[in-house]
Parts: C-alpha cells; structure tokens; sequence
C-alpha cells in the first residue's frame, strides 16, 4: 500500500497513529493528560500521609536529644504503633538503655525484632548483638546472632560487619553453616533486590 500526498494533507506515519483521526489523537491526549494527573495526585497523597509520620520522627529525636525521653517515647508511640521501623527501632533503644522507660531487654528486644523484620538494618544489629549475649533470653544463641549481622551488613549498617566478624570466631563449622541456611531463607524475604 502506498501512501499518497493530497495538497494540503500532512503525512501520517504508518501505524496506529495514521489511522486515527484528529479528534481520535486528541481524546487520547486527553486521557493522557488525566492519566498523569492522577499518578500526580496518588503520589501527592502518598507523601502528604508520610509527611505527618517523618514529622513525629523528627520532633521524637530532637526530644531525645534534649532528655525528655518520656515526651520523646509518646511523640513515637503513634508511628511506632501504626509499624513505623524507625519508630520501633527508637523505641527498642530506650527499652536497651532505660531512656523514659525501664530498662527492660525483653521489651526491647520485642521492639528491635519487629523493626528488624521490616528490613532496618540498625534493628537487625540490635536482635543481633542479643543474641549474641543472650540478653532478654535463656541463653546466647551465636546463629541467629550471626545470621542478623549478615543481614544487617546486606543493610549496609556500618558495624555490621565488625560484629559479624567477631561472632564468627566463636562458631562452629556447623553453626556457620546452619545461620548460612537462614540467611538465605530470610534475604530473599527482607532484601529481594540484593
């Protein structure tokens, strides 16, 4: 098929754009105007509702900075509750250290793992290093304790790697090779891109 020129006519491409007419290329510009409009819109609510909880965050660390952890625990509590990693990894920290809280490692603990499961590598040094002194639990269990410092280091958590380092001194070959097995299984699930 051949296309010809009439004077006056603008060439058409072959394809779908030659055979739409000009009402047909407008309506589509249309709906993609709106179209874009609306992934616009999505991504403004999007950031409008992550606004208040980036918010609370930073008001939480300034209050804890200054020592008002009491006030700092409640401006985290919301977010924290709502599964906020960063929140809970905050919250985790005053349970270790008895900020506005009692020192509690079992509560802490708790705190770290949920954050830790969310993918926050500070959270995964945290369950790390009690498991490794068996804090808040029966017994050091060297493992898992190694398991999470690899996954934290997959984090890019700085310290990760030196802890992770020192605990492997303590293993044995079999317990290498068991939190080797968990590592993979975990990745996949907390870093899936990496």
């Amino acid at each position: 098929m051949k296309l010809r020129l009439v004077k006056g006519q603008r060439f058409r491409p072959y394809g779908r754009a030659a055979q739409r007419s000009s009402k047909d290329r407008n309506m589509y510009r249309t709906k993609q105007v709106f179209k874009r409009m609306g992934q616009v819109l999505a991504l403004q609510t999007a950031l409008i509702s992550a606004g208040p909880a980036l918010a609370e965050l930073e008001i939480a660390r300034d209050l804890m900075e200054a020592g008002k952890f009491e006030q700092a625990r409640h401006a985290l509590w919301p977010a924290a509750r709502s599964g906020n990693a960063e929140a809970e990894e905050l919250i985790g920290v005053m349970y270790a250290m008895g900020l506005g809280v009692e020192q509690d490692f079992e509560r802490a603990f708790d705190w770290y793992l949920r954050s830790a499961m969310k993918g926050h590598p500070g959270a995964q040094s945290g369950v790390a290093w009690y498991y490794e002194l068996g804090l808040g639990m029966p017994a050091p269990d060297l493992t898992r304790a190694y398991m999470w410092y690899v996954l934290s280091a997959i984090g890019n958590d700085p310290d990760a790697m030196i802890s992770q380092e020192e605990v492997v001194k303590k293993m044995t070959k079999e317990q290498i090779e068991k939190a080797h097995v968990l590592i993979d299984d975990y990745r996949v699930w907390l870093y899936p891109f990496r």
